[in-house]
């Protein structure tokens, strides 16, 4: 009889294993670090990051061994969503514990989090060529929504320059409101590396799962 896979939130030495498996999955995303050419410590950084800014990372194990997992984290309230959502921003299995219930499980656990918090709704994303995690989806029932647009803020600052769009003065009070807001985000990076964490977030492309 083989093994139910169980779910769990991964703890401090997990993130080695993660990180290892992210890394050995090469998944390619245009949002985030560059995970396609990061190495495993840099990826392990990222990870610590997600969770220090209230992200999840749950993993899945096989007779005693990390076979999958996911990055989930909650969004909302904000502007024109008044409740609060769940968003899987990352989720893999590795390719010999795939079509055992691994993926389903993961999707549970986050299922599980979103229903304890009250959230109305689990979001999930996947690239438009990953048809497997596209059926994968849509089996547990996620229907589309609309999507997104990236833009490198270099990219396109010198766009609207081209265009001649107008620039955009602050008041002296909000500059330094932001570059004081600026100041706090640094000074807790660097209090987070001085203790072994870290403190900014990450982005992950999503992998076929079972």
């Amino acid at each position: 009889m083989r093994s139910q896979p169980e779910v769990r939130p991964a703890e401090r030495d997990d993130l080695v294993v993660v990180a290892a498996l992210t890394a050995a999955a090469r998944p390619t995303t245009t949002v985030g670090v560059p995970v396609d050419t990061a190495g495993e410590d840099a990826i392990r950084a990222h990870l610590s990051i997600y969770l220090a800014t209230s992200g999840q990372v749950l993993v899945a194990e096989l007779d005693g061994h990390i076979v999958g997992f996911v990055l989930t984290r909650t969004a909302g309230p904000y502007l024109f969503a008044e409740v609060v959502a769940w968003v899987v921003d990352s989720l893999y299995v590795t390719p010999d514990a795939r079509r055992r219930g691994v993926g389903h499980a993961l999707v549970a656990g986050v299922a599980a989090l979103a229903g304890e918090s009250g959230a109305t709704y689990v979001y999930a994303g996947a690239t438009a060529g990953d048809r497997n995690m596209q059926r994968f989806l849509a089996r547990l029932g996620f229907a589309p929504a609309a999507g997104h647009r990236v833009v490198p803020t270099a990219t396109l600052l010198r766009r609207l320059a081209q265009e001649g769009a107008p620039t955009v003065s602050r008041p002296r009070a909000k500059r330094d409101a932001t570059r004081a807001a600026l100041d706090d985000i640094i000074a807790r990076r660097r209090r987070a590396r001085e203790a072994g964490t870290h403190t900014a977030p990450i982005g992950l492309s999503h992998r076929r799962v079972s």
